[in-house]
């Protein structure tokens, strides 16, 4: 059975932020929580978005208290002030970080049980507040797609929430909320939005529906993310990757993600490994280890890009790519390989506890994914 998941309303344009206390308001909504993005929020990115709700009559609570890994006692916090004001809908500006909190806010809000109680491998098909997502950077996708993900305080473990709860009714991607966007926070974000499409195409739960949305966004990603990381104040590419990664979110929203999101996510929780850099790191290794059983599949990825149908020219791009970009290595972001070899059985189990590797066309046990960081590793040491 195919299902089509998606957000109702996607607007692009230059400026659109500024039209969301209107489109609220048709909505129903009037007492908006806005989760906002601490930097986004300093260097006054949101002023329009915010100032145009008040022009709609809306008096917006906002809250920007969250790290970049935000956690479920962040989350509550907001869920907090959200009952306070008895808000009835919750806007969310600002990269993946941002939209999270504020899915998570709106789940939080309607449902008593705990965010562990409702991470996968439970589905969250439950009432909750409207959401509206702006994003800041081209990434996540997280604005058209049904899933967030909160760091466990106590555990350090990151919980993947997933369901239709978490699907933003409206979303707005404005080009010019994404110019200022620093180097590192562009790249890595961008290579987040390449690694969706990728495992969007490469997935057991791939369809025609989510095939085209990915490919399309792997064009758009392929061609432009190097040029609005070295030229920001380019709005052709900028554009570009910002449509590139909600069609990635897209595609990724209705197959999940697969191997490399499911090692990824411990890498961050135990190092702080920003996400889009973490998948970074894995994709071209886990791509190698994973297109042995899938060479047709995974030449179609290459296609995409526009390269030779060969999986052996896409896992060359890949390392090109993350060099040219200058993803990191683990030496070089001050994690020793005593501390990582010791964190990998914890971070195997998170990998399986997730559940996504199991997307994946070839699928990875506890042992064999304790193997890959193990190598991950060993190639680290020789980069």
């Amino acid at each position: 059975m195919m299902r089509i998941l998606t957000t109702g309303d996607v607007r692009m344009a230059p400026g659109i932020s500024a039209e969301a206390g209107p489109i609220l308001a048709d909505l129903g909504a009037k007492r908006p929580l806005v989760v906002v993005d601490p930097v986004v929020h300093q260097l006054g990115l949101a002023d329009k978005m915010l100032s145009g709700l008040r022009d709609a009559g809306m008096t917006p609570q906002i809250f920007s208290a969250f790290s970049p890994d935000p956690t479920d006692a962040e989350a509550m916090d907001a869920v907090q002030i959200a009952r306070s004001v008895d808000a009835d809908c919750v806007v969310g500006i600002g990269g993946g970080s941002a939209m999270d909190v504020a899915k998570a806010v709106a789940l939080l809000s309607v449902q008593t049980d705990s965010l562990r109680a409702l991470s996968v491998p439970r589905i969250v098909d439950l009432p909750a507040l409207p959401i509206l997502c702006v994003p800041t950077t081209a990434g996540t996708g997280s604005e058209v797609t049904r899933a967030a993900v909160i760091t466990d305080a106590t555990t350090h473990e990151k919980l993947l929430l997933l369901g239709s709860s978490l699907q933003p009714k409206v979303a707005l991607l404005d080009v010019e909320l994404t110019l200022s966007c620093p180097y590192r926070v562009t790249v890595d974000s961008g290579l987040d939005a390449l690694s969706h499409a990728l495992e969007a195409l490469v997935n057991r739960n791939a369809t025609p529906y989510s095939d085209g949305l990915a490919t399309q966004a792997m064009q758009l990603i392929g061609k432009s993310l190097e040029t609005a990381a070295r030229v920001p104040g380019d709005h052709a590419a900028r554009s570009d990757m910002l449509l590139g990664a909600c069609l990635a979110g897209m595609a990724v929203s209705h197959t999940s993600t697969a191997l490399i999101h499911g090692m990824s996510r411990p890498i961050g929780a135990a190092f702080h490994v920003p996400h889009g850099m973490s998948n970074a790191m894995l994709m071209p290794l886990v791509t190698e280890w994973s297109a042995v059983s899938a060479p047709q599949a995974y030449g179609r990825a290459a296609k995409a890009m526009g390269l030779a149908e060969d999986p052996a020219a896409l896992i060359d791009a890949l390392k090109v790519l993350n060099a040219r970009l200058e993803v990191p290595s683990l030496a070089s972001l001050g994690i020793s390989q005593e501390t990582f070899r010791a964190a990998i059985p914890e971070m195997a189990r998170q990998a399986i506890a997730s559940g996504t590797p199991d997307n994946n066309l070839r699928r990875a046990d506890e042992a064999q994914i304790s193997d890959l960081y193990l190598t991950f590793l060993k190639n680290d040491a020789i980069s």
